[in-house]
């Protein structure tokens, strides 16, 4: 007898789609139960671009957040710590609870999707749409060049999640049912909310730590996270239409919904062996401004611009990564934060750190977690192009730090490390003016040098500050850190200015007569060294002190 067609299903909670590295680097897919089941045992989740690895892991604290419906606060959170894995039992009942919801081909409520989505002629587009690992059509090292006619169920599973989370802008499909669509077309609404954020996850040894670190208590000072908080899942299946605005003007109603927020409605056109085309248009919005209370893995910047604009009194934005600029280098707005004497002054912050190190530095404060234990903060983020339409790069760093640097119960260690970067700042303009000074002597342009110096600068002192960030302990005397820390810049670019002052030409040797604000100077090679050392001496008093052991 001929056997009846089977319902297509990709169940997400039991097949493999999540890639993994074990501690002992081999990489391998897990289903994701079984990513929680073995967490202790993983380094981290693998994604195909750093982005959608982010994606993935708010995505597996949403579901660890609703499975335990917590922590409602640091004691809570201390009893997942202290345990040898992850709580296994609630979550695997918890997934088999909301299976249907994470079945990625459901004929009624596919994972993530829209299954009736459809234009008015049924047309469906190419996975390029989805599929974000060639930014801004540049081939890198990507083996898609010319494009992706298909993938398979598990990538295809991962590039929704990605899609809802850092989809560029631009025009979309129209899907029939939704009221914002013009002429067959959907006009542009912004990046998904990922997309808007220089996003910060705080990384442990292993998956287990990683997830827990982040796994912010809801109590937490400044962060809401109300009753009505739960992720995609468990509100009612999307429609091609927006949600209701009246109820939109009410979210998100915290880390849950944040997480899993639908600002895409997708539809993945498939057959028996994969993932052939996608449907992909406009979801919910969600406005970025004065979101601070309720984003906990970014930092936020004042907008006076935007107040004046909005006629409000404040205004905060996600402050995202400079792709220019090394993690180190914005140590400030993650460890400081706020603007010194602000509160005192009845100001309101230039920046407000993220809630996720604001929950760490807490978890050290309250005795958590020991002031000793090491923390990477990872900096993930988007930089677009072309009015939101295309990735042009992603940023992917970290900075390894002891969790003292984050609070000053002690010794104010996170000041003296933000005191530690401006001084590197300084320094490293200093080598710019000696490059403009050479360039100057030799009757050469100026800017390509500098910019090239101060590339150098910053280049040379990346690992030395790492490892100097790295190594901060509790109990340490913070002045005695930071005069080896400037000792450390004097010497790295005083050698650096001696080389760029040895491959000087003849001409800036011979020097000229060049004009200044004080009248007329003539310059050298010579004249322009004496003065970067006496400068260098200058913005690094500390390097010159004597100790007492001394």
């Amino acid at each position: 007898m001929p056997t009846e067609p089977t319902t297509p299903s990709f169940d997400l909670t039991s097949r493999v789609w999540l890639p993994v590295q074990r501690l002992d680097g081999s990489q391998t897919e897990l289903s994701l139960l079984e990513v929680f089941e073995q967490a202790q045992y993983l380094r981290r989740l693998v994604g195909d671009v750093p982005t959608q690895e982010f994606a993935l892991v708010r995505l597996l604290l949403a579901i660890l957040h609703d499975a335990v419906d917590g922590p409602q606060d640091p004691d809570e959170w201390s009893e997942l710590w202290q345990d040898e894995g992850l709580p296994v039992g609630s979550v695997a009942g918890y997934l088999d609870r909301h299976r249907d919801r994470f079945d990625l081909l459901h004929p009624v409520t596919p994972f993530f999707q829209v299954a009736d989505l459809h234009t008015a002629k049924n047309e469906f587009s190419s996975l390029d749409r989805i599929v974000a690992d060639v930014p801004n059509g540049e081939p890198f090292f990507t083996m898609r060049a010319r494009g992706v006619d298909r993938v398979g169920f598990a990538e295809a599973a991962r590039w929704v999640v990605h899609a809802h989370a850092y989809d560029v802008s631009g025009i979309k499909s129209g899907a029939v049912g939704d009221p914002r669509v013009k002429g067959g077309k959907g006009y542009p609404l912004g990046v998904g909310w990922a997309g808007n954020l220089g996003g910060v996850l705080v990384e442990g040894d292993t998956l287990r730590e990683t997830l827990l670190l982040n796994l912010v208590a809801f109590d937490t000072h400044n962060l809401k996270v109300d009753k009505n908080d739960r992720p995609a899942w468990r509100h009612a299946p999307a429609t091609a239409a927006a949600t209701d605005a009246k109820e939109l003007a009410g979210r998100p109603h915290g880390v849950r919904d944040l997480y899993t927020w639908q600002s895409r409605r997708v539809r993945l056109h498939h057959d028996a062996d994969g993932v052939y085309g996608v449907l992909l248009a406009y979801g919910d919005p969600l406005p970025a401004r004065n979101t601070h209370d309720r984003e906990p893995m970014t930092a936020w910047r004042r907008s006076p611009a935007q107040e004046k604009k909005l006629g409000l009194a404040q205004v905060y934005l996600p402050r995202e990564h400079d792709p220019e600029r090394s993690a180190w280098r914005g140590l400030g707005a993650l460890v400081a934060g706020r603007v010194h004497g602000a509160e005192q002054r009845q100001e309101a912050a230039a920046v407000v750190r993220p809630r996720v190190l604001d929950w760490i530095a807490g978890l050290a404060n309250d005795g958590f977690l020991p002031d000793d234990h090491l923390i990477r903060a990872r900096l993930v983020g988007a930089f677009y192009g072309t009015q939101q339409s295309v990735i042009d790069e992603v940023v992917d760093d970290s900075v390894a730090m002891a969790v003292v640097v984050l609070h000053e119960r002690d010794s104010g260690l996170g000041q003296v490390a933000v005191d530690a970067v401006a001084d590197a700042e300084r320094a490293v303009t200093v080598l710019g003016d000696l490059a403009t000074g050479l360039a100057e002597a030799a009757g050469a342009e100026t800017e390509a040098p500098r910019a090239a110096a101060r590339d150098l600068g910053f280049g040379e002192l990346d690992g030395p500050f790492r490892d100097w960030l790295r190594s901060l302990a509790p109990g340490e005397d913070g002045d005695e850190r930071r005069r080896d820390w400037q000792r450390e810049v004097r010497r790295v670019l005083a050698r650096l200015g001696k080389r760029l002052v040895a491959e000087a030409g003849e001409a800036a040797w011979a020097g000229r007569v060049v004009a200044t604000k004080n009248g007329h100077l003539w310059i050298t090679a010579s004249s322009v060294d004496l003065r970067f050392r006496a400068s260098l001496k200058k913005e690094l008093p500390m390097s010159t002190e004597q100790t007492a052991e001394a």
